[in-house]
Protein backbone atom coordinates (compact mmCIF):
# COMPACT_ATOMS: atom_id res chain seq x y z
CA UNK A 1 0.00 0.00 0.00
CA UNK A 2 1.28 3.45 -0.92
CA UNK A 3 0.75 5.83 1.98
CA UNK A 4 2.95 8.61 0.57
CA UNK A 5 0.10 11.12 0.48
CA UNK A 6 -0.64 10.75 4.17
CA UNK A 7 2.76 10.47 5.83
CA UNK A 8 4.56 13.07 7.89
CA UNK A 9 7.49 12.89 5.45
CA UNK A 10 5.18 13.83 2.58
CA UNK A 11 3.85 16.81 4.51
CA UNK A 12 7.40 17.98 5.24
CA UNK A 13 8.42 17.56 1.60
CA UNK A 14 5.50 19.64 0.36
CA UNK A 15 6.26 22.33 2.92
CA UNK A 16 9.90 22.46 1.84
CA UNK A 17 8.94 22.67 -1.84
CA UNK A 18 6.69 25.65 -1.14
CA UNK A 19 9.41 27.39 0.86
CA UNK A 20 11.97 26.75 -1.89
CA UNK A 21 9.65 28.23 -4.48
CA UNK A 22 9.30 31.42 -2.44
CA UNK A 23 13.08 31.84 -1.97
CA UNK A 24 14.69 30.97 -5.30
CA UNK A 25 13.84 34.10 -7.28
CA UNK A 26 14.76 36.73 -4.64
CA UNK A 27 18.06 35.00 -3.86
CA UNK A 28 18.92 34.66 -7.55
CA UNK A 29 18.22 38.38 -8.02
CA UNK A 30 20.51 39.20 -5.08
CA UNK A 31 23.24 36.93 -6.48
CA UNK A 32 23.08 38.73 -9.84
CA UNK A 33 23.61 42.08 -8.09
CA UNK A 34 26.53 40.70 -6.06
CA UNK A 35 28.48 39.55 -9.13
CA UNK A 36 29.51 43.14 -9.86
CA UNK A 37 30.81 43.81 -6.31
CA UNK A 38 32.04 40.36 -5.29
CA UNK A 39 35.53 41.56 -4.37
CA UNK A 40 34.31 44.31 -2.05
CA UNK A 41 33.08 43.33 1.41
CA UNK A 42 31.38 46.66 2.11
CA UNK A 43 29.56 46.73 -1.22
CA UNK A 44 28.28 43.18 -0.73
CA UNK A 45 27.01 44.32 2.67
CA UNK A 46 25.26 47.24 0.98
CA UNK A 47 23.54 44.94 -1.51
CA UNK A 48 22.32 42.71 1.31
CA UNK A 49 21.08 45.68 3.34
CA UNK A 50 19.04 46.88 0.35
CA UNK A 51 17.60 43.46 -0.53
CA UNK A 52 17.10 41.44 2.66
CA UNK A 53 13.46 42.52 2.83
CA UNK A 54 12.86 40.72 -0.47
CA UNK A 55 13.73 37.34 1.13
CA UNK A 56 10.69 36.23 3.15
CA UNK A 57 11.41 35.63 6.87
CA UNK A 58 15.20 35.76 6.40
CA UNK A 59 17.23 36.14 9.61
CA UNK A 60 20.73 36.66 8.13
CA UNK A 61 22.30 37.08 4.70
CA UNK A 62 26.02 36.53 4.07
CA UNK A 63 28.43 35.74 1.24
CA UNK A 64 30.99 32.91 1.07
CA UNK A 65 33.72 31.97 -1.36
CA UNK A 66 33.89 28.58 -3.08
CA UNK A 67 35.37 26.90 0.01
CA UNK A 68 32.81 28.47 2.37
CA UNK A 69 34.96 31.21 3.90
CA UNK A 70 32.71 34.15 4.66
CA UNK A 71 33.39 37.22 2.50
CA UNK A 72 30.83 39.59 4.01
CA UNK A 73 29.42 40.37 7.40
CA UNK A 74 26.12 38.94 8.55
CA UNK A 75 23.30 41.23 7.50
CA UNK A 76 20.06 41.19 9.48
CA UNK A 77 16.98 43.39 9.40
CA UNK A 78 18.53 45.31 12.29
CA UNK A 79 21.78 46.02 10.42
CA UNK A 80 25.35 44.70 10.15
CA UNK A 81 26.73 42.05 12.51
CA UNK A 82 30.48 42.00 11.95
CA UNK A 83 31.52 39.04 14.10
CA UNK A 84 31.51 36.41 11.32
CA UNK A 85 33.67 37.99 8.63
CA UNK A 86 36.14 35.31 7.39
CA UNK A 87 34.30 32.60 9.33
CA UNK A 88 34.89 29.10 7.97
CA UNK A 89 31.47 27.56 7.34
CA UNK A 90 32.74 24.51 5.44
CA UNK A 91 31.75 22.03 8.18
CA UNK A 92 28.25 23.39 8.75
CA UNK A 93 25.39 21.03 7.77
CA UNK A 94 24.14 23.18 4.88
CA UNK A 95 27.59 23.29 3.26
CA UNK A 96 27.92 19.52 3.48
CA UNK A 97 24.89 19.35 1.18
CA UNK A 98 26.38 21.88 -1.25
CA UNK A 99 28.61 21.07 -4.24
CA UNK A 100 30.30 23.22 -6.87
CA UNK A 101 27.39 22.38 -9.18
CA UNK A 102 24.75 23.62 -6.73
CA UNK A 103 22.60 26.47 -8.04
CA UNK A 104 20.07 26.63 -5.23
CA UNK A 105 19.60 24.45 -2.18
CA UNK A 106 17.35 24.58 0.85
CA UNK A 107 19.12 22.63 3.55
CA UNK A 108 17.66 20.03 5.82
CA UNK A 109 16.76 21.45 9.22
CA UNK A 110 19.63 21.54 11.72
CA UNK A 111 20.34 22.95 15.20
CA UNK A 112 22.06 26.33 15.09
CA UNK A 113 25.37 26.72 16.93
CA UNK A 114 24.59 29.91 18.82
CA UNK A 115 20.96 29.85 19.83
CA UNK A 116 20.55 26.03 19.66
CA UNK A 117 17.32 26.25 17.70
CA UNK A 118 16.02 24.34 14.66
CA UNK A 119 17.09 26.32 11.60
CA UNK A 120 17.28 26.21 7.81
CA UNK A 121 19.78 27.72 5.40
CA UNK A 122 19.20 28.45 1.72
CA UNK A 123 22.31 28.41 -0.47
CA UNK A 124 22.40 30.33 -3.76
CA UNK A 125 25.36 30.16 -6.13
CA UNK A 126 26.95 33.37 -7.43
CA UNK A 127 28.21 33.02 -11.01
CA UNK A 128 29.55 35.31 -13.69
CA UNK A 129 27.79 35.63 -17.03
CA UNK A 130 30.25 33.03 -18.32
CA UNK A 131 29.19 30.56 -15.61
CA UNK A 132 32.28 30.84 -13.42
CA UNK A 133 31.45 30.07 -9.79
CA UNK A 134 32.48 32.96 -7.51
CA UNK A 135 30.94 31.60 -4.34
CA UNK A 136 27.65 31.35 -2.52
CA UNK A 137 25.08 33.43 -0.72
CA UNK A 138 23.75 31.98 2.51
CA UNK A 139 20.34 32.91 3.91
CA UNK A 140 19.57 31.68 7.43
CA UNK A 141 16.08 31.11 8.79
CA UNK A 142 14.72 30.29 12.24
CA UNK A 143 12.02 27.63 11.94
CA UNK A 144 9.85 29.68 14.31
CA UNK A 145 9.65 32.40 11.66
CA UNK A 146 8.74 30.15 8.74
CA UNK A 147 5.09 30.14 7.64
CA UNK A 148 3.05 26.97 7.29
CA UNK A 149 2.52 26.89 3.54
CA UNK A 150 0.66 23.60 3.47
CA UNK A 151 -2.33 22.20 5.34
CA UNK A 152 -1.67 20.91 8.84
CA UNK A 153 -0.28 17.38 8.87
CA UNK A 154 -2.87 14.75 9.69
CA UNK A 155 -2.06 11.44 11.36
CA UNK A 156 -2.40 8.64 8.78
CA UNK A 157 -5.16 6.11 9.37
CA UNK A 158 -3.58 2.75 8.66
CA UNK A 159 -2.14 -0.03 10.78
CA UNK A 160 1.35 0.70 12.02
CA UNK A 161 3.52 -1.58 14.13
CA UNK A 162 6.45 -0.24 16.16
CA UNK A 163 8.98 -2.50 17.82
CA UNK A 164 9.87 -1.78 21.42
CA UNK A 165 12.88 -2.29 23.68
CA UNK A 166 14.92 -5.31 22.45
CA UNK A 167 15.85 -6.21 26.02
CA UNK A 168 12.16 -6.59 26.88
CA UNK A 169 11.40 -8.59 23.73
CA UNK A 170 14.29 -10.90 24.59
CA UNK A 171 12.86 -11.83 27.97
CA UNK A 172 9.19 -12.14 27.01
CA UNK A 173 9.33 -15.97 27.11
CA UNK A 174 10.50 -15.81 30.73
CA UNK A 175 7.56 -13.79 32.03
CA UNK A 176 3.92 -14.46 32.78
CA UNK A 177 1.05 -12.11 33.33
CA UNK A 178 0.08 -11.44 36.94
CA UNK A 179 -3.45 -10.37 37.71
CA UNK A 180 -3.44 -6.68 38.51
CA UNK A 181 -6.08 -4.97 40.63
CA UNK A 182 -7.39 -3.58 37.38
CA UNK A 183 -7.74 -7.08 35.93
CA UNK A 184 -9.74 -8.22 38.94
CA UNK A 185 -12.32 -5.43 38.52
CA UNK A 186 -12.14 -4.94 34.80
CA UNK A 187 -15.89 -5.13 34.09
CA UNK A 188 -16.59 -2.26 36.47
CA UNK A 189 -13.68 -0.24 35.12
CA UNK A 190 -14.65 -0.67 31.49
CA UNK A 191 -18.19 0.42 32.27
CA UNK A 192 -16.90 3.53 34.04
CA UNK A 193 -14.63 4.37 31.11
CA UNK A 194 -17.47 3.81 28.65
CA UNK A 195 -19.65 6.25 30.57
CA UNK A 196 -16.86 8.85 30.70
CA UNK A 197 -16.33 8.67 26.93
CA UNK A 198 -19.92 8.41 25.74
CA UNK A 199 -21.60 10.85 28.15
CA UNK A 200 -18.97 12.83 30.06
CA UNK A 201 -16.83 14.52 27.42
CA UNK A 202 -13.73 12.30 27.54
CA UNK A 203 -12.22 12.10 24.04
CA UNK A 204 -8.91 10.35 24.68
CA UNK A 205 -8.06 7.67 27.22
CA UNK A 206 -5.06 5.49 28.00
CA UNK A 207 -5.69 2.40 30.12
CA UNK A 208 -2.59 1.05 31.87
CA UNK A 209 -3.73 -2.43 32.83
CA UNK A 210 -0.50 -3.56 34.47
CA UNK A 211 -0.08 -0.45 36.63
CA UNK A 212 -3.75 0.07 37.57
CA UNK A 213 -4.33 3.56 36.24
CA UNK A 214 -5.88 5.53 33.42
CA UNK A 215 -5.11 8.89 31.86
CA UNK A 216 -7.97 10.90 30.38
CA UNK A 217 -8.41 14.09 28.35
CA UNK A 218 -11.61 16.17 28.36
CA UNK A 219 -13.09 18.05 25.44
CA UNK A 220 -13.78 21.00 27.76
CA UNK A 221 -10.16 21.08 28.98
CA UNK A 222 -8.03 19.42 26.28
CA UNK A 223 -4.62 20.80 27.27
CA UNK A 224 -4.48 19.05 30.66
CA UNK A 225 -4.68 15.34 31.35
CA UNK A 226 -6.15 13.76 34.46
CA UNK A 227 -4.85 10.66 36.22
CA UNK A 228 -7.32 8.15 37.63
CA UNK A 229 -6.01 5.56 40.08
CA UNK A 230 -7.55 2.17 40.83
CA UNK A 231 -9.85 3.51 43.58
CA UNK A 232 -11.30 6.12 41.24
CA UNK A 233 -11.59 3.72 38.34
CA UNK A 234 -13.61 1.25 40.39
CA UNK A 235 -15.99 3.85 41.81
CA UNK A 236 -18.87 4.68 39.43
CA UNK A 237 -19.41 7.88 41.44
CA UNK A 238 -16.34 9.27 39.61
CA UNK A 239 -18.66 9.98 36.67
CA UNK A 240 -20.38 12.66 38.78
CA UNK A 241 -17.15 14.67 38.78
CA UNK A 242 -17.56 15.39 35.07
CA UNK A 243 -20.60 17.19 33.59
CA UNK A 244 -22.78 15.40 31.10
CA UNK A 245 -21.96 16.25 27.52
CA UNK A 246 -23.47 15.11 24.25
CA UNK A 247 -21.23 12.75 22.33
CA UNK A 248 -19.58 14.91 19.63
CA UNK A 249 -21.01 14.72 16.15
CA UNK A 250 -17.57 15.04 14.55
CA UNK A 251 -16.06 12.06 16.36
CA UNK A 252 -14.74 9.44 13.93
CA UNK A 253 -15.52 6.60 16.33
CA UNK A 254 -19.32 6.04 16.51
CA UNK A 255 -20.63 6.07 20.05
CA UNK A 256 -21.91 2.49 19.73
CA UNK A 257 -18.37 1.27 18.97
CA UNK A 258 -16.85 2.45 22.25
CA UNK A 259 -17.84 -0.61 24.26
CA UNK A 260 -16.71 -3.10 21.59
CA UNK A 261 -13.31 -1.36 21.53
CA UNK A 262 -13.02 -1.62 25.31
CA UNK A 263 -14.09 -5.27 25.15
CA UNK A 264 -11.33 -5.78 22.57
CA UNK A 265 -8.84 -4.47 25.11
CA UNK A 266 -10.14 -7.04 27.60
CA UNK A 267 -9.74 -9.86 25.08
CA UNK A 268 -6.13 -8.88 24.37
CA UNK A 269 -5.36 -8.48 28.06
CA UNK A 270 -6.28 -12.10 28.77
CA UNK A 271 -5.38 -13.70 25.43
CA UNK A 272 -2.12 -15.33 26.57
CA UNK A 273 -0.01 -15.61 29.72
CA UNK A 274 3.15 -14.42 27.92
CA UNK A 275 1.82 -12.16 25.16
CA UNK A 276 -0.77 -9.81 26.57
CA UNK A 277 -1.91 -6.21 26.45
CA UNK A 278 -0.19 -3.84 28.86
CA UNK A 279 -1.93 -0.63 27.78
CA UNK A 280 -4.64 0.40 25.36
CA UNK A 281 -5.67 3.81 24.09
CA UNK A 282 -8.43 5.23 21.96
CA UNK A 283 -9.02 8.72 20.58
CA UNK A 284 -12.53 9.29 19.29
CA UNK A 285 -11.51 12.16 16.97
CA UNK A 286 -8.73 10.53 14.99
CA UNK A 287 -10.31 7.09 15.34
CA UNK A 288 -7.03 5.40 16.22
CA UNK A 289 -6.65 2.55 18.70
CA UNK A 290 -3.20 2.17 20.28
CA UNK A 291 -1.96 -1.04 21.85
CA UNK A 292 1.24 -1.87 23.74
CA UNK A 293 1.99 -5.51 24.54
CA UNK A 294 4.13 -7.38 27.03
CA UNK A 295 6.90 -7.67 24.44
CA UNK A 296 6.95 -3.83 24.36
CA UNK A 297 5.76 -3.82 20.77
CA UNK A 298 3.09 -1.27 19.88
CA UNK A 299 0.33 -1.20 17.27
CA UNK A 300 -1.71 1.76 16.03
CA UNK A 301 -4.67 1.05 13.79
CA UNK A 302 -8.02 2.54 12.80
CA UNK A 303 -10.86 1.44 15.07
CA UNK A 304 -12.63 -0.19 12.11
CA UNK A 305 -9.67 -2.51 11.57
CA UNK A 306 -9.36 -3.19 15.29
CA UNK A 307 -13.00 -4.27 15.44
CA UNK A 308 -12.66 -6.47 12.33
CA UNK A 309 -11.41 -9.78 13.67
CA UNK A 310 -10.69 -10.91 10.12
CA UNK A 311 -8.13 -8.12 9.76
CA UNK A 312 -4.49 -9.15 9.45
CA UNK A 313 -3.71 -7.54 12.82
CA UNK A 314 -5.63 -10.27 14.61
CA UNK A 315 -4.18 -13.08 12.50
CA UNK A 316 -0.68 -11.80 13.27
CA UNK A 317 -1.09 -12.20 17.02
Amino acid sequence: MNHSETTLQQSIRLQREALSDSLQKPLKDIADQCVLVWDDRNKINDVFMQTIDSVPNCKYLYAMDTIAIQLSDNISHEGIINTDYKRDRFSRPYMKETTLDTEFLLSEAYISLRVKRPSLTAIQSVRTNEGELLGFIGADFDLRDMPLTRELYEEPRYWRQIKGDPSIRGTVFHQTRSDSMMDQKLEIILSVIEELITDRGIFHVILHFSSNRAIIWLINDPFRYRLLDIDELTDPDICLAYPRRKYPDDAIVPVEKIRPILDGFKKLRFMDEMFYLRSGTVNIFNGIVGLTFSCDGSHYLPHEEFLDHEHSFWTSL
